[in-house]
């Protein structure tokens, strides 16, 4: 008889772009303990997050200091509320959604993780009033091709979401993203669509905002985690401290690696992804990849 598959699970984190209006009330209302996560964090933030959350608008929720935090206490208190039924073989997040699997996974503390998201949503949204910049999805395209005419476009654009085969994102300037848009539909993309975000993210436009960001992830004390945390700058498992650090550093004007980092961990033995958070766009891209992978909601 053959010896039986090892089950192994990825528990995934999504990023920007998930949220909406009462996210969260569920689990607030549901156990005693998510309260207690819920209410720590609007103590560590100073307002009232978890009001915008449960009764925020949609225009509220869009705001990128509130945005971050929110996706990022919601899916913490998630996997938080799993408790023993939280067994990664491995974590990942999408661009912010690091943070979160990095707290999953015990990393880094809930609060340094709160903190630093809080950080981060800051000196973005000032990277972005200094330096206006837009992003588009391109669809149907392949990646290298997408790379390609991005290097010929004068100014800032550059790919920064390789979300599954197929569809990409780039970031830069206004000007550049738009002139690249047309090149890329004249080489064949099915669409080239401009996202409503409100900068260029994982672009060198976010310079500014890695550098402020990178003094706080410097004093922010970060260990071994429990499982390998697969990291957007190159898809790859780390354990190392010091290497998940210079990594998270190097996060927000680098490329989101999230067609390679599924690959990756299918090559590495996954027959199970969990996406712990809102929404269900992981689960969507993995099945781009792996329509035999069993994909839930945690």
């Amino acid at each position: 008889m053959a010896p039986s598959k090892r089950a192994m699970t990825a528990y995934v984190f999504p990023g920007q772009g998930s949220q909406f209006s009462g996210m969260g009330k569920d689990l607030y209302d549901a156990d005693s303990n998510a309260r207690i996560w819920f209410e720590h964090a609007n103590d560590i933030l100073g307002f009232n997050l978890t009001d915008i959350m449960f009764k925020g608008s949609d225009e509220d929720l869009k705001q990128t200091n509130v945005t971050q935090p929110a996706i990022f206490l919601h899916s913490v208190v998630k996997g938080k509320v799993m408790g023993d039924a939280f067994q990664p073989s491995m974590v990942a997040g999408h661009s912010l959604g690091e943070f979160s699997a990095l707290v999953a996974a015990g990393a880094i503390e809930f609060s340094d993780g709160l903190k630093l998201v809080a950080a981060r949503a800051n000196a973005m949204q000032k990277a972005c009033a200094a330096q206006p910049g837009t992003m588009a999805a391109i669809i149907g395209l392949e990646d290298a091709r997408v790379e390609e005419i991005c290097s010929m476009i004068s100014g800032v654009v550059v790919p920064a979401n390789y979300n599954c085969p197929g569809q990409l994102v780039i970031s830069g300037s206004i000007e550049a993203v738009n002139a690249a848009c047309e090149a890329l539909k004249e080489a064949g993309a099915r669409r080239a669509l401009i996202l409503p975000v409100g900068g260029a993210f994982h672009s060198p436009l976010m310079e500014p905002a890695r550098a402020e960001l990178a003094t706080a992830i410097e004093f922010t004390p970060i260990v071994n985690p429990r499982c390998p945390v697969y990291q957007n700058v190159d898809a790859r498992p780390h354990s190392d401290p010091a290497r998940i650090k210079a990594n998270l550093i190097a996060q927000l004007t680098a490329p989101v690696r999230w067609t390679q980092t599924m690959q990756n961990m299918l090559t590495d033995g996954i027959n199970k992804a969990v996406e712990v958070g809102p929404g269900s766009v992981l689960q969507g891209l993995f099945k781009k990849v792996s329509r035999e992978l069993e994909t839930v909601a945690g």
